[in-house]
């Protein structure tokens, strides 16, 4: 397999937003991908159309081999997620969380607990794994929900900016639980983040989307040097320019993005 990941031509329209404006971009099993991009610039459409919770428009797209449209059971099977909102249950332990994804993914008991066991110790919570996720700090439960995300053992993760609103420490821990990962399962990590020294440091290829497209692909050096600039962030300025984005527009996408997908399911 040439690329885990496949994207050719995709677009995504809500009415008359076209949000996803005809994009392709590949990634190598085993890469770190960053996919950055200004608030409502297309991420979030396009991750949602790759882990199958939103149908394109037009294009194709392969994970791991499979269709998203059409293969949607092998490709949960092959991804992990941890969403930037919350998704733990406050009301269970740290190990009750575990439990109830490794029963949904239907891993057999014996190697279910195994691996809870190694992931909570991975993740440094062993001591508090009967401890309820409504005590945990943020920090804790983000760390808990990257464990959970691996325990069925994906062959992608996907990370939707993952340490909004955690301290530098728990920042830098996470990062390294997931480098680690990367380097001794072989694991996909597909990020996006608004921290541009935390791509510039943890990813090894970035694609820029801004307004729909894909204005720019290559490697942190090579981004700085198409910009000539110095700094990741600061070409990504020069990439996406440094026009305030509108919030409640980016709000209005999200809310048309979900009344799609409600209307889908009924």
């Amino acid at each position: 397999m040439d690329s885990i990941i496949k994207v050719e031509n995709l677009i995504k329209r809500f009415d008359d937003l076209l949000a996803v404006d005809d994009i392709s971009f590949e990634v190598k099993p085993g890469e770190i991908f960053a996919f950055l991009g200004p608030n409502g610039a297309g991420k979030s459409t396009t991750i949602k159309m790759l882990i199958t919770l939103l149908k394109p428009t037009s294009g194709k797209m392969t994970l791991n081999g499979y269709d998203p449209t059409k293969d949607s059971n092998e490709v949960r099977r092959s991804i992990g997620i941890i969403f930037q909102d919350p998704s733990l249950d406050d009301e269970l332990t740290a190990w009750e969380n575990m439990e109830f994804h490794g029963v949904l993914y239907g891993i057999p008991k014996k190697i279910r607990r195994e691996r809870i066991d190694q992931l909570l110790q991975f993740v440094e919570l062993t001591e508090r794994r009967n401890d309820l996720v409504k005590e945990f700090s943020g920090g804790m439960k983000r760390r808990l929900e990257i464990a959970r995300g691996l325990l069925h053992h994906p062959k992608i993760i996907f990370l939707d900016e993952p340490t909004l609103g955690l301290d530098p420490q728990t920042r830098n821990h996470m990062w390294s639980y997931i480098k680690e990962l990367n380097k001794n399962e072989g694991t996909t990590v597909f990020f996006t983040t608004h921290y541009m020294e935390e791509a510039d440091r943890v990813a090894q290829k970035i694609a820029i989307i801004d307004h729909g497209k894909i204005v720019a692909i290559g490697t942190s050096a090579e981004l700085k040097g198409r910009t000539q600039t110095d700094s990741l962030e600061d070409a990504f300025l020069a990439l996406t320019g440094k026009t305030l984005r509108d919030e409640s527009s980016s709000a209005t996408d999200q809310m048309r993005m979900r009344h799609q997908v409600w209307r889908r399911q009924k």
